[in-house]
């Protein structure tokens, strides 16, 4: 709706990922840098970690948009707790292996010969895992033994780990002590900070034809830092509202106003449900009488309309609440014209006078 509005070619602020709307961040530049100097080096774990919605899957979506396929074989899981042995299975599927009816050393064997293969190809594997906070630690100690496999004292296979922050954690395990020697860049991607976030919107909106319009004002790109929280998925979510609210009330330049009407939806959106308390209340109104609860209280309440449609309602309501006032208006004037009209016929009946020509008119314009 509100990319036609604007004249857009596309919606700016999807929230699945897409690495065609890659912004440069300095906490993004500074994660390609690693990867990129693991790409260099070519061995060993490289750990990107991120809060949900700071940009991991398109981080990597750009990553794999600029490497080389011709030299590089990428294989990627999307982990989602995954027992070693069904990891292995994974990989054999990356690496075009039938796994079926293979016992666990049967896989590691014929993984090692498919490594073998890709690189007498002229290529290196790079085996990337998502959402790898969700792995076991045996499924992490059967990645550190993947890595193990060479050929002329040149590693075979590369890992990237994606994960949230609390993969963290879980690297600081005991049991992985061999698997941390091994990590030669880590890197923690940060949010936004508040002047990031103008260039951001702009960045986004360019990518689909913007042409100056709409605009934000600097409250208002202030407003959505605060409650994003310089978190881009966050940001995306606030802004394609704010555009939305845009096309309905003809808005061209956001104010912080603006943002904050369209946040208080968001949130409105969102409420928990709170419980009343009921005993508080008896003790604070002990003059009350205790009444039986109607069946209709005991009902779930209503989901919330959602907010574009409480703004096309609000809008709807406006417009009929003019057009009532209109109505009531010309009601009132024709009632005064009619008691005009009833007050000259009773003095024409009474006194016999003929009434003026202005009189007259007016008991014709009344009639018409």
């Amino acid at each position: 709706m509100y990319d036609d509005h604007y004249g857009l070619s596309g919606r700016p602020f999807q929230l699945t990922p897409d690495p065609d709307f890659w912004f440069d961040t300095a906490t993004h530049r500074k994660a390609m840098a690693y990867l990129g100097y693991g790409l260099s080096q070519g061995e060993g774990f490289v750990v990107i970690t991120g809060e949900p919605g700071t940009g991991k899957t398109t981080l990597m979506g750009h990553l794999l948009a600029e490497i080389d396929r011709e030299r590089l074989n990428v294989l990627k899981l999307v982990s989602t707790q995954i027992a070693a042995d069904d990891l292995l299975r994974m990989v054999c599927a990356g690496l075009d292996i039938d796994s079926v009816g293979m016992s666990k050393a049967e896989m590691l064997s014929a993984i090692e010969r498919g490594l073998h293969t890709v690189a007498r190809s002229g290529r290196r594997t790079l085996l990337i895992v998502d959402e790898a906070q969700a792995l076991p630690i045996d499924s992490l100690e059967e990645l550190r033994m993947l890595s193990n496999f060479q050929a002329g004292g040149y590693p075979l296979l590369q890992i990237f780990l994606m994960g949230q922050p609390e993969f963290r954690q879980t690297l600081g395990d005991q049991r992985l002590e061999q698997l941390r020697q091994r990590v030669i860049a880590m890197h923690h991607l940060a949010p936004m900070d508040t002047d990031e976030v103008e260039p951001y919107l702009i960045h986004r909106l360019s990518c689909v034809g913007w042409r100056g319009k709409p605009r934000f004002t600097n409250d208002a790109i202030t407003g959505m830092h605060r409650w994003s929280n310089g978190i881009p998925r966050r940001l995306n979510q606030l802004a394609s509202r704010v555009m939305l609210f845009g096309a309905i009330e003809r808005i061209d330049t956001f104010s912080g106003h603006d943002v904050a009407a369209v946040i208080a939806d968001l949130d409105s959106d969102t409420a928990p449900l709170r419980s009343i308390p009921t005993r508080a209340f008896e003790e604070r109104f002990p003059e009350r009488e205790a009444k039986p609860v109607a069946v209709e209280a005991l009902r779930p309440a209503p989901a919330p309309e959602p907010a574009s449609e409480r703004l096309e309602r609000r809008i709807g309501d406006a417009a009929l609440n003019r057009r009532i006032g209109e109505l009531e208006q010309q009601l009132q004037q024709q009632d005064a014209a009619l008691r005009r009209v009833l007050t000259l016929l009773v003095d024409w009946v009474e006194t016999g006078a003929t009434p003026s020509s202005p009189d007259i008119a007016s008991l014709h314009g009344t009639a018409a």
